[in-house]
């Protein structure tokens, strides 16, 4: 049964209490501070999403030497310990539901989604979520060792690929419009054509 929550904006939460909120919202956690999650995007922001999970999950599939990474599609659950040892509910202060998730070591998956750095993240930009993926999760994302980061713009049909650098920083940025096909840095041989992503 949904409830009612009662969430103090200034108040840090780990995980632990993130698991108790069965409100039927959706909320992440930046650090331990509370962002409920916008409404059902829009339905060009789904269908992008379904074509690039397809792309992905259609590589992976062909595959001849089958590798051990999987694909996600939101929502759900990372999990990003402060370390590698904080890895209790009550020690774990961030918690992100990206539009879509690669994970290449099994070890991080398990039953609650993944706990550790994803090996690739996509976000798609809707104008409620600009300031999250833009801002609070890029540097999320940079902290944590996401090493390949893509933000999708719908309106502009474009993409921004952040590649970490060997500061761990994402000081790699490659710009990408709707004629252009993009390598997966993730996947040695995965080339997405944004045409086909951005088909209507």
């Amino acid at each position: 049964m949904e409830s009612t929550i009662q969430i103090d904006l200034n108040k840090i939460y780990t995980y632990a209490d993130y698991l108790t909120w069965n409100d039927g919202k959706r909320y992440e956690l930046y650090n331990g501070r509370v962002k409920e999650m916008t409404p059902a995007p829009a339905s060009r922001h789904q269908s992008i999403l379904g074509n690039i999970f397809a792309d992905i999950k259609f590589f992976l599939r062909k595959m001849v030497v089958k590798n051990k990474c999987k694909v996600f599609v939101a929502p759900f659950d990372v999990r990003l310990p402060k370390s590698g040892d904080d890895t209790d509910d009550d020690k774990i202060y961030t918690v992100v539901q990206p539009d879509i998730v690669v994970v290449c070591d099994p070890a991080k998956i398990d039953e609650r989604g993944c706990i550790g750095t994803p090996d690739l993240i996509v976000e798609v930009i809707s104008p409620s979520s600009s300031k999250n993926d833009l801002d609070y999760k890029y540097r999320l994302y940079e902290k944590a060792g996401v090493p390949e980061y893509w933000i999708v713009f719908p309106n502009d049909k474009t993409l921004t690929v952040c590649l970490l650098d060997k500061k761990r920083k994402y000081g790699v940025k490659e710009l990408y419009s709707y004629e252009d096909k993009v390598k997966v840095r993730t996947f040695k041989g995965l080339e997405i054509d944004l045409k086909d992503i951005f088909a209507e």
